[in-house]
């Protein structure tokens, strides 16, 4: 296994940690702090990994399939903790991880008929948002910074929304051929 798929699959393997700390007080105060570092370290091996396959060419498919996925894992793992702890309105999850199945189903369609899409950099900057969305959620520093979690939870959805439309607008093609 190369490295960007050891980054990948110790992504994987962060996500349950994360989560124990978000949820529980076993680590009292230090909790967040402790899911916050294991969320942007777990966030940051996402970056690495794409980085080290595409400069080094070690792209594999449990790659294609694994990274995508575990991003996938993390920030719905994150974003569902969230919820839980009354920080994001579940309405807004379920919009946000509703476009992740979309377009997974969409790619899945796509690549039955020998289409690859593409990441687009509408998704890329939803990601990004819903990652400092994230972030700043955890951190609860209240303040000013309710202001800040208000307009970057509002960024994220409405990215999300637009990098829906854009992913279909530009792949529509993949509906008609895939016999939809």
């Amino acid at each position: 296994m190369n490295l960007p798929n050891k980054l990948t699959v110790l992504r994987v393997l962060m996500i349950p940690f994360f989560v124990f700390f978000m949820l529980t007080d076993v680590a009292g105060d230090a909790g967040k702090w402790i899911a916050l570092a294991l969320f942007c370290i777990a966030s940051f091996t996402d970056l690495l990994d794409g980085k080290i396959a595409r400069k080094y060419n070690l792209v594999t498919n449990f790659g294609k399939f694994m990274d995508p996925l575990a991003d996938k894992l993390l920030v719905s793992s994150a974003m569902i903790c969230l919820v839980e702890s009354g920080k994001l309105a579940a309405w807004i999850v379920i919009i946000i991880i509703s476009r992740e199945f979309i377009i997974s189903g969409f790619r899945l369609v796509a690549s039955d008929s020998g289409i690859v899409i593409a990441a687009s950099y509408w998704g890329k900057f939803k990601t990004v948002f819903q990652m400092l969305m994230i972030i700043v959620l955890i951190m609860d520093l209240g303040g000013v910074f309710d202001t800040v979690e208000t307009v970057l939870i509002w960024a994220a959805l409405i990215l999300t929304i637009v990098s829906l439309i854009d992913y279909v607008a530009k792949n529509v093609q993949v509906l008609t051929k895939g016999g939809m």
